[in-house]
């Protein structure tokens, strides 16, 4: 049997190198990078949610969206949440932000039409983000929940649309309970063990 050459083995050990490399950068990238998050079943309750005194009681529809800057969840929801700000703002819907307390972010460009907002009574009760809360021309609050069922979220399988056409029809919306399976992230920290 012959020996292999000096260049099959320099080539052998340049192409195992590389595997090994390239397996170090994945786990690296994946350690740094990707989050956990909970495809489980989430119950949202909106009997704590309180708007601030300033845009409680009647006024216009208000959207507020609650984000975690560390859930990869968010970025899924984005470009439909843009989609939402372009189309219903021009409408007379108020849109809000709660992030998640203790967290540091940006929401892109694109969402500039939200308003922070850090005074929402209940935000802190949240099972998972994202979410959204939709306040009518009343101030009553009418939908909590997620923005879909699902891992991504899109105008095709959106549960929002539906309730902001209802609710500038008039017609009353009553679903500040939901459950719901998606991409969440935990809005609350867990605790110390």
């Amino acid at each position: 049997m012959p020996r292999p050459s000096r260049k099959s083995l320099l080539a052998g050990l340049i192409a195992v190198t590389w595997i090994i490399a390239m397996v170090v950068a994945f786990w690296w990238f994946e350690a740094r990078y990707m989050r956990s998050f909970s495809d489980q079943t989430a119950l949202f309750s909106g009997a704590e949610l309180r708007l601030p005194i300033e845009l409680a009681g009647p006024g216009p529809i208000r959207l507020v969206h609650f984000w975690d800057p560390a859930c990869p969840c968010n970025v899924g929801n984005q470009q439909h949440l843009g989609e939402l700000i372009e189309h219903y703002a021009p409408q007379g819907v108020a849109f809000y932000a709660v992030q998640k307390a203790g967290t540091s972010g940006q929401l892109p460009r694109s969402l500039s039409g939200l308003q922070p907002l850090d005074n929402l009574q209940g935000a802190e009760q949240l099972p998972a983000s994202p979410a959204v809360a939709i306040w009518d021309r009343n101030g009553e609050l009418a939908y909590f929940g997620p923005y879909s069922e699902g891992l991504t979220c899109t105008s095709s399988n959106s549960f929002i649309e539906p309730i902001l056409e209802a609710l500038a029809d008039g017609r009353r919306v009553n679903a500040s309970n939901t459950l719901a399976v998606g991409c969440f992230c935990a809005w609350q920290d867990a605790p110390d063990r």
